[in-house]
């Protein structure tokens, strides 16, 4: 089938789903719903063909995807499971073609040629060297791209990888989705990296603080040798509370990297974990978990601590499962303080769910193997150029510029 034959098949697709989506009474309710939260309630028809794809890809209904739903009916193709494994990214247009556009994605860093599903006269603005938010399919060997929802300038550059490497935090996975020679360097770094941990510690789990973490982390990752008896653990009492420095988002995780855990005023405990499998965690308030386990009344806040480390998603399942082996007592106090009735394995399938299904690696092993995190953290490390001594005495046009040029000020400064 030629490619031309192929976008009027995959559009067609696209169409019989929008059309769905308006005749499906439970989905249809959830789109206008979906519409009125983006302010789009009362827009034309044409509108609403640029608004539905989002959410198609964005949106879930009973835990199913909006094309799930649609495939339901009957009508599941080699189409619709394309569009179910696409992969949304930002990408930088290295080249424009005459039907498409070769791509560079900065999350896996691997190269893209994709066939555009509509006219290029659409892309009027858009030029190589500019970065784009799109969502992309791989359908019988070949690449479509099925939506642009932003486009960042070469200027931008900065931006494009800030959202790049806040999308890695997120979802790690997207560093190696479709790219298995990227999986390999990370399950070869994380092998070598395990066993320099555990020829540095001794063990593969270190107690200690916050006003700590960040020395034993930067220790490790430089190859340097490190007391830590004067960095244990030895809180006189536990709690749980909230660090906004562990609120990531776009506007402040580069910002929050670069202060650490110790940034934090108030002290709280951090375990470095490094998972064989996964690779390097620091888990905040992992010492608190464990102290609930052994006499729960005593732990401050027990119940939010229980609900952060079962709805974090930077949490994986094998923390639970370390500390499941660690005491009898888990799910019955788990249970206890959510009022449920929980066996372990239905409580990793609620909250861990992901896990179970999918390979993670950690986000730090994830980050220490990205280009892109490499790129932008080389980018903030940098000094900044200082801003011009300002000029707070008035000086007269015909004098001598202050700044020491020898010039006059209005030749100079005072231009």
């Amino acid at each position: 089938m030629a490619v031309i034959e192929k976008i009027i098949e995959i559009n067609d697709v696209l169409k019989d789903i929008f059309n769905f989506i308006q005749q499906n009474e439970k989905v249809k309710v959830d789109f206008f719903e979906y519409l009125s939260t983006l302010g789009a309630k009362n827009i034309s028809l044409k509108q609403m063909e640029k608004v539905f794809l989002p959410y198609i890809f964005e949106r879930k209904l009973d835990d199913k995807s909006i094309i799930e739903m649609y495939s339901e009916e009957g009508k599941f193709t080699d189409i619709t499971k394309a569009l179910v494994n696409s992969q949304a990214a930002i990408f930088e247009i290295k080249k424009i073609l005459r039907n498409g556009f070769e791509l560079y994605n900065l999350l896996n860093e691997k190269n893209y040629t994709v066939s555009s599903l509509t006219k290029m006269t659409n892309f009027k603005g858009v030029y190589a060297g500019h970065y784009i938010v799109a969502r992309i399919f791989k359908f019988e060997d070949e690449y479509y791209v099925v939506e642009i929802t932003n486009v960042l300038t070469h200027s931008q550059k900065e931006d494009a990888y800030r959202y790049a490497v806040m999308k890695l935090i997120q979802t790690p996975q997207l560093l190696y989705l479709d790219n298995p020679e990227k999986e390999e360097e990370i399950k070869s770094t994380i092998k070598d990296m395990y066993k320099k941990f555990i020829k540095t510690f001794d063990t593969d789990i270190i107690l200690t603080t916050n006003k700590h973490a960040d020395d034993i982390i930067g220790a490790f990752n430089e190859g340097e040798e490190i007391d830590l008896s004067d960095k244990k653990c030895d809180l006189d009492t536990y709690k749980f509370f909230h660090v906004k420095e562990l609120d990531n988002n776009y506007a402040n995780f580069l910002e929050n990297s670069m202060g650490g855990f110790a940034s934090h005023d108030e002290v709280y405990d951090v375990a470095v974990i490094f998972d064989k499998d996964r690779g390097l965690y620091a888990v905040p308030f992992y010492e608190t978990f464990c102290k609930i386990f052994e006499y729960k009344d005593s732990v401050e806040n027990a119940k939010q601590c229980v609900e952060y480390f079962l709805s974090n998603d930077s949490i994986p399942n094998t923390i639970l499962e370390r500390v499941a082996g660690k005491y009898e007592n888990f799910m019955e106090t788990i249970n206890y303080l959510l009022d449920e009735k929980y066996t372990f394995d239905e409580l990793l399938k609620k909250y861990k769910s992901d896990y179970l299904n999918n390979t993670i690696y950690s986000s730090a092993t994830v980050l220490y193997c990205s280009n892109a995190f490499s790129e932008i953290f080389d980018y903030i490390s940098l000094p900044k150029a200082e801003k011009p001594a300002e000029i707070t005495n008035k000086v007269g046009r015909n004098e001598p510029c202050p700044c020491g040029s020898g010039k006059k000020y209005k030749n100079c400064c005072g231009k």
